[in-house]
């Protein structure tokens, strides 16, 4: 039986944020998978899954992740995801504060063939780094 589209996205969030199983990258989306982020697309399909959270683990230590799903329909998605993490390296030019944080990510996800083919997110991530430097 197919897993959910619900179910593969919490799947994708615990096997390869949370864990860092980053081999497991292609249960979980396309070969073609496209991220929107802020007024730009950035293509190259598992490539770019492995390049961000490689990212996300290298500046982020003890990630927490709660998903909450706030409408779904047959292959879209909307959803948030509340991430909780110690910041331990540097990210996109702000850097190491040892402190813990809480950032939010609002997240359309587009499915195909059981899998996730592109998302939409926009995030805070920036505004809680500039706010936990400042502490």
């Amino acid at each position: 039986m197919a897993r959910s589209n619900i179910a593969t996205l919490e799947a994708a969030n615990a096997a390869l944020i949370v864990d860092g199983n980053l081999d497991a990258v292609g249960d979980y989306f396309t070969t073609d998978y496209v991220a929107h982020v802020t007024g730009r697309d950035i293509s190259g399909g598992h490539d770019v899954v492995k390049r961000i959270i490689r990212e996300y683990r290298r500046a982020f230590s003890e990630i927490e992740i709660d998903i909450e799903i706030l409408v779904k329909a047959k292959n879209r998605i909307a959803w948030q995801r509340t991430l909780t993490a110690l910041h331990t390296g540097a990210f996109k030019g702000f850097p190491a504060t040892r402190r813990p944080i809480v950032w939010r990510d609002m997240v359309a996800t587009e499915f195909r063939d059981g899998l996730i083919a592109e998302d939409w997110v926009i995030t805070d991530l920036a505004e809680k780094l500039l706010l936990a430097r400042k502490q």
